[in-house]
């Protein structure tokens, strides 16, 4: 256990890389928008959904990236490489912390409501952030924003989305 609670501070130096390609040079670490996703769902959690376990979707739902990296799909790494990488990364970080390793599965399978929901706060935060970046520092981010759009399953966090940026998505 003391090497996971070591290693998984590190998600703090590493950061997103999606941002970088767009131009940006001081962009979030992937703890910053782990935290970003937690604080979706404690805000905008519905009824029926286990705020706790999303919660804990949310936070180790990019852990593996500690161990290689963010892999964006700008990167060239075929999606079924870059999910093979994170399992294995996912299977021996949390070898010794088996409901962890359960909660990383599930975000992944995305087959319960909590990791449907969990799945659409990262994407409502991305679109969120990708706003702030557009706003601080006049970079086009569209492509985020309109991402995060297509890709949104809940209606909590749709209706939450057209609220921010309209039903368009276009909103920066």
């Amino acid at each position: 256990m003391d090497g996971l609670l070591l290693e998984a501070v590190k998600l703090k130096e590493l950061r997103r890389a999606g941002w970088s390609r767009v131009g940006l040079t001081s962009v979030e670490s992937v703890a910053a928008h782990a935290w970003g996703v937690s604080w979706l769902v404690i805000v905008l959690a519905p009824k029926g959904i286990d705020r706790l376990r999303a919660l804990e979707l949310a936070l180790v739902h990019d852990l593996p990236e500690v161990r290689v990296g963010d892999i964006t799909p700008h990167d060239g790494i075929p999606k079924s490489e870059k999910h093979t990488l994170e399992r294995q990364a996912a299977y021996a970080m949390f070898a010794e912390q088996p409901s962890l390793l359960d909660r990383w599965n599930e975000y992944q399978e995305g087959t319960t409501p909590e990791a449907v929901f969990v799945k659409d706060c990262d994407k409502l935060d991305m679109a969120i952030q990708a706003t702030r970046y557009a706003t601080a520092e006049a970079v086009d981010t569209a492509e985020f924003v309109n991402s995060a759009r297509d890709a949104i399953q809940t209606e909590t966090i749709r209706l939450e989305f057209e609220r921010l940026f309209g039903p368009r998505g276009c909103g920066v």
